[in-house]
């Protein structure tokens, strides 16, 4: 009887790792412009992916071009004048926030788009072929959208016109001027939301559909914005505006990326445990939770904006210490290398997970061939169409494929925030 019972265990433990080393997501090319790379930064509920890609007369891999790509077909979003535009989104509308430069070199050369040009840099919404500008803060030159949400509100951050040298002692290069997190409502008027109390700057990133917005906020000398965003305080401000300090996990660079309609919110934390960048998870009733760190990583990060759904599934990416990226789902609360859930044999190496949608669908980018592609991942077996949670995949690392060192300068420029800039 007991070997029967043994043999009966042995059995479903092999059936248990069969079920979790099965593929559970194909993978598809969404292209580029016609340049050899592109980065897939948000997805809706439709399936739609806004991001930005390389048209032929881009290169280096930071020059690059709004687009948004629907079932097989990317389109050009443009830019307001300048050389360079991404897109953030997109909204059940079908409307993209659009962060473009215009032809104005920045009177201060400040960089504040992160493109390396120091041209101004505006924010406009982008539907049905109609560019619609976003106002900045009054004697502020510079703004950034960086989410939306199905209301038509649209958050990021904007100048405010108050000149603080310390800026550039806070990570952002060329900085010169404060800057506050803001949100754009549907009539496109801006309003600032105000950092915690004796905090002077602050950033938003993501936004739900029930108005709240999370971000960071602390001063000009320990704050920097994307392409590398940090802050002491991660924030949440509640439809009203009111802002609300999510806590820590014992360091002091603390980001809030993302939030879902139920209110949960992740981010980026330092960690007191390893002195590395972990990925929390925020809820009213638990307060912020370690996401822990991925095996080997220097930072675990669920970067901005869309990357956690409201079932709770959240992805993102880790960073080596020789800067190589991995993408990453979380499952049951552990981070789990997304190539080790695409058949065998795939030419992809998935190297940043920017954003889920309610279908389980993730939008990201990743090396193929050679160039680094925005990808979209389809679930095979989504958990939550039964209600039943996948389990976790094995950890062992999956070697990526050889880089050109182009592809590796590129990889190096990759943020914190998700997006290569």
């Amino acid at each position: 009887m007991k070997t029967i019972l043994t043999s009966i265990a042995a059995g479903a433990l092999l059936a248990a790792l069969a079920i979790a080393q099965t593929p559970s997501y194909t993978i598809t090319d969404l292209g580029t412009l016609g340049g050899t790379y592109s980065y897939g930064y948000g997805i809706n509920a439709a399936g739609e992916v806004a991001g930005g890609a390389a048209t032929r007369f881009q290169t280096g891999g930071l020059s690059q071009t709004a687009f948004l790509w629907y079932q097989g077909n990317m389109t050009n979003l443009g830019t307001l004048g300048g050389p360079n535009s991404s897109a953030s989104g997109p909204n059940a509308s079908g409307e993209a926030a659009i962060s473009s430069e215009t032809f104005m070199t920045d009177p201060l050369g400040e960089d504040f788009c992160e493109f390396g040009t120091h041209l101004q840099c505006l924010g406009a919404i982008w539907k049905d072929w109609v560019w619609t500008p976003l106002p900045n803060l009054g004697a502020g030159l510079n703004a950034n959208p960086f989410d939306l949400n199905n209301r038509g509100e649209v958050v990021g951050f904007a100048e405010n016109g108050a000149h603080d040298m310390t800026c550039l002692a806070g990570g952002t290069p060329f900085q010169v001027v404060r800057f506050e997190a803001v949100i754009w409502g549907p009539d496109h008027k801006i309003r600032e939301l105000l950092p915690l109390k004796d905090d002077t700057v602050g950033f938003a990133f993501g936004t739900n559909d029930r108005g709240q917005v999370v971000g960071a906020s602390g001063l000009c000398s320990n704050t920097s914005i994307p392409p590398a965003p940090s802050a002491p305080h991660a924030v949440l401000w509640n439809a009203g505006g009111s802002a609300i300090d999510l806590g820590n996990l014992g360091g002091t660079n603390n980001v809030a990326n993302s939030i879902n309609n139920r209110g949960d919110v992740v981010g980026t934390a330092l960690s007191a445990k390893d002195g590395t960048i972990h990925a929390f998870l925020w809820t009213e009733d638990t307060g912020m939770q370690d996401l822990g760190a991925f095996p080997g990583a220097v930072a675990t990060v669920a970067p901005c904006c869309k990357t956690i759904n409201d079932a709770g599934e959240v992805v993102g990416f880790a960073i080596d210490g020789m800067g190589n990226f991995t993408a990453l789902v979380w499952q049951n609360k552990v981070p789990v290398d997304l190539n080790t859930l695409v058949p065998a044999g795939s030419p992809w190496y998935l190297q940043n997970a920017c954003s889920i949608n309610d279908a389980g669908e993730i939008a990201g980018q990743g090396l193929i061939n050679g160039e680094v592609h925005a990808f979209l991942a389809t679930p095979i077996h989504h958990p939550h169409a039964s209600g039943e949670d996948l389990a976790p995949a094995p950890q062992g690392k999956t070697a990526p494929a050889p880089l050109s060192e182009d592809a590796r300068k590129l990889l190096q420029r990759r943020s914190l925030s998700g997006r290569p800039r």
